[in-house]
């Protein structure tokens, strides 16, 4: 199983965002630049963040993104899902799934995983990390 590049960089994005000190907005150029990606590309994996509740983005000279709810109650999951979207990892190639002893093996783990994701929120790695 594998996530996209773009989990990947709304991972960081988020953590940075969630450690940050202050919520004041953080540009997209500061934010590509601290992942060394493309500005264009990380903005439509912020839209994406935005359009699931994430962060919101404020525009003008002071302009950028910013959290939108508690910072304590970011999940990965939530992160992960606004980018991947929520369909099931495994996809079972017969026709009675509730009948497919894999398909409930895959689903019980995959059920077991998101739980765990759901459960570990990017404070408690953010709070971890050193202060400047």
């Amino acid at each position: 199983m594998k996530y996209s590049k773009a989990t990947n960089y709304a991972l960081h994005t988020m953590m940075y965002l969630v450690a940050s000190e202050t919520n004041k907005p953080v540009g997209v150029q500061q934010l590509a630049d601290k992942q060394d990606v493309s500005p264009t590309y990380l903005s439509k994996i912020l839209t994406k963040l935005v359009k699931a509740g994430l962060i919101e983005s404020a525009s003008g000279a002071g302009g950028g993104y910013r959290l939108k709810g508690r910072r304590e109650d970011v999940s990965f999951l939530e992160i992960i899902h606004a980018v991947e979207g929520t369909a099931s990892l495994f996809d079972c190639c017969g026709n009675t799934h509730s009948q497919c002893a894999i398909h409930r093996v895959m689903l019980a783990s995959e059920e077991a995983m998101e739980q765990k994701l759901r459960d570990t929120k990017m404070i408690e790695l953010a709070d971890a990390l050193p202060r400047k």
